[in-house]
Order: structure tokens, then C-alpha cells, then sequence
């Protein structure tokens, strides 16, 4: 008897996303439940029934009844099937039983040619193929809103100066432009990796052991074999109709222990949640109290302390960048599985693979709010750069002194300097002019200009100028939201 809960929920069997709120709600949350998988090994049984009448090894009325009864996905109890599926190891046994009793009642005979010649691995592999293809259309969508806003802010902030860091420290001046333009590029790199991914993920279609034998068997049971010329090779071209059918990538050979789709799509998704990460990282550091150079749009609260407004997207998406490459090892792990269908490895994949959508699919949403509500502080980081009092320009400094008064002597004045203007709570040019070589060698006028910071962003605007150039491909769709913002939104303005 299965046990009811007394809260809100429905089903105490539920996971409702309570600790993983990242994907909590979204699009590819409920692309990748089990109501979802359940939909999509129907579709697969349905459409490897629908290949074999296209070849002539079932009747045409089988296909329709097996269709019309995968389409009644109300009847399948997804909790009933979960717990059968553990005496076989695999839900797809209890489905095609539950399957088969749908068809026999509307055509008993229909019923003999569901799931016929495949194995569970044929079906959930596909399933999970169709899952996988499914949830990466709102991914794939996001990453292009997140670009769109990306790429407005780095427009915006071609040329305003803040504090390039290294190993923690301030190193010399860049641009927020050049920063932004920066996560942009990493969001295109995980788009691309994605949309490739998605056009190749393939059906799986060997039988039992990845030959295609038992489809040879009904051909010639059928006569389709028979005669000096059969035709081409009836498992090959059932490969073909079966591919066709489901919408997937057509595979060279069965892939029941050649993993490589589930292993590139492990690698996609782990370099996204990276990719997202970066930008994440940089926004979490950014926008501590004592830096104030960004805010989310909307920060979140706190429990106890109700003047916070913390970066919970950011938040979100860093959390989801430490999670999946474990997952994706997972994934790797399983391209060492043994003989022909493995006993383990495959099982292994499940979770972990729809894990990693999850989470790739609620950072992607959570990435695309955050860009498009990125609060930028130009003053603050203006006052930030100051904070070396001058110190962050010494490369410049170095480099122009050693033109008028030599290496050497540049280097020791400057290191001298330095010292002082630390020591002494000095401003570095006025530090400069206490050394007697460089005030002979340099104008104070020129002195206050190489000292500001600036006026050293070098390449910066260029290298934004470029790396904007850079599109999503023709084409592209991206959800209501970003079409929208892309048309509507005003252009970004930096605050004064």
C-alpha cells in the first residue's frame, strides 16, 4: 500500500527539488522527471513498432495501436513501475509489460509486436537520448539570453577602468567591458558545444547483443529475406527507419558499450556548468561589501539578518559548477564497460547524467537572470583602482622610466618609491617626485597622467570590439524572454 503524506505535496515518494533549488521550477526540471522518461521510452517503443510496419515486419494496424496506446501516458504509474523495475534492474521491463496489456486491448494480435527484438538498453538509451535532446532546448535557449545580456554590457562598459586582479592582488587596470565580453565568450563556447552535441545524440537500436540478428530473423520469417537478391541488410535500414522515427542521429554501430553520446554529453555539461561558473565566480567576488563593484538585480534575503541582499544567482550557478564534473566522471567512467551490454556500468549513468541536466538547466536559467539584472558600480570601481595609490601602474611606470633614465635606475627608484608610498600612506607619484633621477627625467605633469590608472587599459577596447564580433549561429532560436529583452530593452547605460 503505498503511504500518503500529510503536507502539501502530493506523492511523500516525490522529490520536489526541496535541496536542489537551482532547477527547482524550471524547464528542464520537468523535461528530465520521471514522468518524462516514462513519456519518452513510450515514444521509443512506439516509434521502433512504427520502423518495422515501414519495412514490412509488423502489420500497419500494430503500429497504430502501439502509438495510440503509448499516447495514453495516464495509465502508466510511474511509482508502480519504479518499484517493479527492480526485480529485472531496468524500468523498461515492468513498462513494456504494462505496454503490451494496453495494446492487447485494443488489438490483441498488435500486442505480439511491442518492444519486438529490442532489449531494455535499446529503449532507455534512446529514452534517455529523447530526455536529454528535450531538456537542452531551454539550455541551449538561456545560454543565448545570457550572451544577449553579456554582450549589452560589455557595449555599455567598453572603456570603464576596474582593477584587473591576479592571484588575488591588484595587478594592472582593465575594463569591465573586456570582463564581460570575456564570460560572454565562455557562454558561446558552451553553447556551441552544446548545439553539437544535441545534433548528434543518437538512437540505440542492437537487440540483444548488438547485432540485429533478431530483425533478420523476422525478415525471413516474413519472406523480406527471401530469393538470390534480399535487398540491403534489413537491421541496417531498420536502424535508419527507427532513427528517423524518434527525430534522433542515426549511430554507425549499437552503442551498448561504446559510450561516447553519453560521454561527450557529460563533457558538454560539465564545461557549461564551468563555463557559467567563471561568470558566477567573478560576480560572488565583485560584489562583496568591502568591493561593492556589482550587485544582482534582485539579492536575496537572509534569515537573520535583513539588511543582506545576497547574491543568490550567482550563488546557485557556482554550486552547480562544483557538482557536475563529479558527475561527469561518472559518465567517463562508464566508456570501460565490459562485453556487449554491461552489467553496472550502464546502470551507473542513469542518475548522474539526469542530474547534470538538472543542474545545467536551472544554472543556464539562473546565469540568464543574472546577467540581464547585473547592477554596475563604475564609481566604485574607479575608487577601488585608487586603492594602491597608484601602485597598480607600475608596470607603465617601469616601462617609460627605463626609455628616459635606464633600466636599473628605474627599477631601483621604483622599488624605493613603492616602499615609501606604502610606509608612509603616499600617493605613488608624489612618492616618484622625492626621487631625484625621475624628477629630472619626467615633467610632473606627465608624472600625475602616467600614474593614473585610467589611462592604462591598453588593448582592452579593441579586444572587446573583437570578441563581439562573435555571434550565435543564423538561426539561433532563443526563448520568448530574450527575443524580447533583445528588442525592447533599452541600451545599457553606465551609472556616473
Amino acid at each position: 500500500m503505498r503511504r500518503r503524506s500529510s503536507l502539501p505535496s502530493t506523492d511523500a515518494y516525490e522529490d520536489l527539488s526541496l535541496l536542489s533549488p537551482g532547477p527547482a521550477g524550471s524547464p528542464v526540471e520537468a523535461a528530465t522527471g520521471d514522468a518524462a522518461y516514462v513519456r519518452a521510452m513510450l515514444d521509443a517503443e512506439a516509434a521502433l513498432t512504427r520502423a518495422q510496419a515501414a519495412l514490412g515486419l509488423a502489420p500497419a494496424t500494430a503500429a497504430q495501436a502501439v502509438t495510440a496506446a503509448a499516447a495514453e501516458t495516464g495509465r502508466y504509474d510511474v511509482r508502480d513501475l519504479a518499484l517493479r523495475a527492480r526485480s529485472g534492474g531496468n524500468p523498461v521491463i515492468p513498462l513494456v509489460a504494462d505496454l503490451t496489456a494496453a495494446v492487447a486491448e485494443r488489438d490483441r494480435q498488435a500486442a505480439a509486436h511491442v518492444h519486438r527484438g529490442a532489449t531494455s538498453q535499446d529503449i532507455l538509451d534512446t529514452a534517455t537520448m529523447l530526455v536529454a535532446a528535450r531538456a537542452l532546448e531551454p539550455v541551449l535557449a538561456d545560454l543565448g539570453r545570457t550572451a544577449d545580456a553579456l554582450a549589452r554590457l560589455a557595449v555599455g562598459h567598453r572603456d570603464t577602468p576596474i582593477a584587473g586582479r591576479t592571484l588575488t592582488q591588484h595587478a594592472v587596470p582593465t575594463t569591465f567591458g573586456l570582463k564581460a565580453a570575456g564570460w560572454r565568450s565562455l557562454v558561446l563556447d558552451a553553447h556551441e558545444r552544446l548545439a553539437a552535441v544535441r545534433a548528434t545524440l543518437p538512437a540505440q537500436l542492437g537487440g540483444a547483443a548488438g547485432t540485429l540478428a533478431a530483425f533478420h530473423a523476422f525478415a525471413e520469417a516474413g519472406g523480406a529475406t527471401s530469393g538470390p537478391d534480399p535487398g540491403p541488410d534489413p537491421g541496417l535500414r531498420l536502424l535508419a527507419g527507427y532513427a528517423a522515427e524518434t527525430g534522433l542521429a542515426e549511430p554507425a554501430l549499437p552503442w551498448h558499450t561504446l559510450r561516447t553520446p553519453v560521454a561527450d554529453l557529460g563533457g558538454a555539461l560539465a564545461f557549461t556548468a564551468g563555463a557559467l561558473g567563471k561568470l558566477a565566480a567573478d560576480v560572488l567576488l565583485l560584489s562583496r561589501t568591502e568591493i561593492g563593484e556589482l550587485g544582482e538585480g534582485s539579492g536575496g534575503g537572509s534569515s537573520a539578518m535583513p539588511h543582506k541582499a545576497n547574491p543568490v544567482r550567482a550563488t546557485l550557478v557556482a554550486a552547480t559548477a562544483r557538482q557536475v564534473p563529479a558527475l561527469a566522471s561518472i559518465l567517463y567512467a562508464g566508456l570501460a564497460a565490459e562485453d556487449e551490454r554491461p552489467a553496472g556500468a550502464w546502470h551507473a549513468e542513469w542518475q548522474p547524467l539526469r542530474q547534470a541536466l538538472r543542474l545545467v538547466g536551472g544554472a543556464a536559467r539562473d546565469a540568464g537572470e543574472l546577467a540581464e539584472g547585473l547592477r554596475v558600480h563604475p564609481r566604485r570601481m574607479r575608487e577601488n583602482l585608487n586603492a594602491t595609490g597608484g601602485l597598480i601602474i607600475s608596470e607603465r611606470l617601469a616601462a617609460v622610466l627605463s626609455a628616459s633614465i635606464g633600466r636599473g635606475e628605474a627599477g631601483q627608484a621604483l622599488s624605493r618609491a613603492s616602499r615609501r608610498a606604502v610606509e608612509q600612506g603616499m600617493e605613488l607619484d608624489e612618492a616618484l617626485r622625492e626621487e631625484p633621477g625621475i624628477a629630472r627625467g619626467l615633467p610632473q605633469e606627465q608624472l600625475c597622467e602616467l600614474t593614473d590608472p585610467t589611462r592604462y587599459a591598453g588593448s582592452a577596447g579593441a579586444l572587446v570590439d573583437r570578441a563581439l564580433r562573435r555571434a550565435l549561429p543564423a538561426g539561433t532560436r532563443l526563448g520568448e524572454a530574450s527575443d524580447r529583452d533583445a528588442t525592447e530593452q533599452p541600451p545599457h547605460r553606465p551609472e556616473p
